[in-house]
């Protein structure tokens, strides 16, 4: 909206006319759009802790220049004569006008965002100490401020429950509830208070589903089943094999240069296999660029943590830049992983956690992928408190997957490589 008003203004001062639309134009705005989420221009709650000022002029600034470059490139490629709508002497200063706007609109909208973000959500806890205790616990890791406020039932004659203005109430268990209890929940969501159970609360407020809150009540409800509907597979399908293509092509050279690195520093084997679980548990060989000594494993599989010795010096790189994982898109190319998916963990491990975390492998329902839910939201894992987190991340994409949402995801994940961000363990094992 921007653009538009400031491209029109100039456009009337320059040419004392209207402006016609124009897709190069449209198309833009669109890569400056994608490229603004890219570099981090747009929200951020954890960043706006500390100062960002500059850190989002940079990040304007680099914007511009890939417009920039877009620009000057479509004109370069097209070697039509331009008008002088489109000319460099008009478009340039326009742009430079527009970062500078934008810019500084940003600013404003994030304070703004920061202030009704920042104000915290009151939920109503209809049920026993442990489940109150569950919730504490799983908004540790939450974006959102929310406090808790127990209830119990029967409600007090003429308390007002609403006056407090709550967003809602959760209800641990409906099963075990008189009629007169079940009415007065009624009668609360009639006056337009959201009653919700652990599922349907934690798909709203975590956007992710800890397993200790799914029930077996909700698997027979066949809440948790794998994504349905034949036309959304064969567009995933024809994603990854258009997408993963490309890739193996344009980063072609990358890897050849990488793969020489690693034989330069240790004279090593250049790629590291791995057996996986993939698509109901079955097993398969999954290939890395090898990031890590040659005796890493001597001692048996373990999980890498923070500052892992046995990660090389060239392997520290590949890991941050993510260049490690590009062999894996063969694989997305021949059917054994897809491009969005829940990672694919080695056996030996999966079958500790599939003992120790409820729910486990209904993960497997799905095909692994090279970026997933849980890997743009929740730093690399290397405990069974994080692989639990990260399944709770899984069952939502389970419950959730959808085509925008493996757009969304794809997004997420450009972003996260961009300003490398979780590709280094939060934690050690």
């Amino acid at each position: 909206m921007l653009f538009a008003a400031l491209y029109t203004v100039a456009f009337l001062r320059r040419f004392g006319g209207w402006p016609k639309f124009s897709l190069p134009l449209a198309g833009l705005m669109g890569f400056w759009l994608m490229c603004s989420y890219v570099v981090g221009r747009y929200y951020d709650a954890a960043e706006l802790q500390s100062a960002v000022t500059i850190k989002q002029a940079i990040r304007t600034l680099i914007t511009l220049v890939l417009s920039v470059g877009l620009f000057l490139g479509w004109l370069w490629l097209t070697a039509s004569p331009s008008d002088a709508a489109t000319s460099r002497g008009f478009m340039l200063p326009t742009l430079m006008l527009y970062a500078l706007s934008s810019g500084l609109v940003q600013q404003a909208l994030n304070r703004s965002l920061q202030k009704i973000h920042g104000a915290s959500q009151l939920w109503l806890v209809l049920g026993s100490s442990r489940f109150h205790q569950q919730l504490d616990q799983v908004l540790l890791w939450s974006r959102l401020s929310v406090r808790l406020q127990p209830v119990e039932l029967p409600f007090a004659a003429g308390q007002d429950l609403l006056q407090a203005g709550p967003d809602g109430l959760v209800l641990e268990r409906v099963s075990g509830l008189s009629e007169p209890e079940i009415q007065s929940l009624l009668h609360l969501q009639a006056q337009g208070l959201p009653v919700l159970t652990p599922v349907g609360w934690s798909e709203l407020v975590l956007q992710r589903f800890p397993p200790e809150m799914v029930f077996t009540q909700d698997l027979l409800r066949g809440q948790f089943t794998a994504p349905p509907g034949s036309i959304y597979k064969r567009l995933k399908r024809i994603g990854d094999l258009l997408v993963s293509g490309v890739l193996l092509l344009t980063t072609a050279p990358l890897l050849l240069l990488a793969a020489l690195l690693i034989r330069l520093e240790d004279g090593g084997p250049v790629f590291y296999g791995q057996q996986r679980s993939g698509l109901d548990g079955e097993p398969f060989q999954v290939w890395k660029l090898r990031s890590m000594r040659v005796d890493a494993e001597a001692r048996g599989a373990q999980w890498s943590g923070r500052g892992d010795p046995r990660v090389t010096r060239i392997g520290q790189l590949l890991r941050l830049t993510r260049i490690d994982e590009l062999p894996q898109l063969w694989a997305v190319f021949t059917g054994t992983m897809s491009l969005i998916g829940p990672r694919p963990e080695r056996p030996e491990i999966e079958a500790e956690l599939e003992r120790l975390i409820p729910h486990y492998r209904l993960r497997l329902l799905i095909r692994p992928g090279l970026s997933g839910w849980a890997q743009v939201n929740y730093p690399y894992g290397s405990s069974i408190e994080d692989s639990a987190n990260k399944l709770s991340f899984d069952l939502y994409y389970l419950r959730n997957a959808s085509a925008w949402l493996d757009v969304l995801i794809f997004f997420k994940t450009m972003r996260l490589v961009f300003n490398a961000r979780g590709a280094v363990a939060s934690s050690q094992s």
